[in-house]
């Protein structure tokens, strides 16, 4: 896939082609990652992409003409375009799944106080990745690079298939050598060699760790029976 960066700090993204899975995605040809930078689409020696909002108000606005400049050039009929805003959907592992399978991804970072509503027009989706303020929207492009990525097939698929929100819930806990450090010892169900009882086990920590942290999660997972019946005996505990 192919993934464009719209951004008036590329430097916040430096060495990003030297992250490992990055690099090995496109050492394979899984990915085609560029960043570019705003304002060399904008006018003037200055090459100013900001200005005051119309009707006033408290900071700077990022001007529509170096975007939408941008997005001509870059933007065809496979390109899906993502603006970062609180306003947008929640980005979830649901959604990194179906961006990684979009053949061309556009991503424009927000800055400054907000960006002219012109801009919002021209993009097909607005993502927020959480109710917290950002100085801008590439901390978000770092976050989905990261999260599509890994899906691109570098790492083994039964990595990602068993973390955490893949099935809706969090993940169980894990543990690896030494067996005991200074008192703090590995369940012993992980040393038996049973793979049922692990299996079972591993189920049952993870609807645990997801009612104690992450209730919310319950109400969109898809539940066994055996699943209710474990909830209900660790409500009862």
């Amino acid at each position: 896939m192919r993934i464009t960066v719209l951004t008036v700090c590329p430097e916040m993204f430096a060495g990003i082609h030297d992250w490992v899975l990055v690099k090995r995605s496109e050492e394979r040809g899984l990915l085609q990652l560029e960043i570019i930078d705003i304002r060399s689409f904008a006018d003037g020696s200055f090459r100013h992409v900001d200005d005051s909002p119309y009707g006033g108000g408290v900071g700077m606005i990022l001007r529509c003409e170096p975007v939408l400049r941008s997005l001509k050039q870059y933007k065809d009929e496979n390109s899906h375009t993502v603006l970062f805003s609180p306003a947008g959907e929640r980005y979830t592992q649901e959604k990194a799944h179906a961006y990684a399978g979009k053949e061309h991804l556009i991503l424009v970072c927000g800055h400054y106080e907000g960006v002219d509503a012109r801009i919002q027009s021209a993009c097909d989706e607005e993502i927020s990745v959480g109710d917290y303020v950002l100085s801008g929207g590439e901390p978000a492009a770092l976050v989905l690079i990261d999260s599509i990525t890994r899906l691109l097939g570098t790492i083994r698929q039964e990595s990602t298939v068993e973390e955490s929100f893949e099935n809706g819930l969090l993940e169980y806990p894990q543990y690896t050598r030494p067996a005991e450090y200074e008192g703090m010892a590995v369940p012993e169900v992980l040393l038996s060699g049973n793979h049922e009882r692990i299996r079972r086990w591993r189920r049952e920590q993870s609807l645990r760790l997801t009612l104690e942290k992450r209730k919310d999660l319950l109400e969109s997972c898809q539940l066994s029976d055996e699943d209710l019946e474990i909830i209900e005996r660790i409500k009862n505990e």
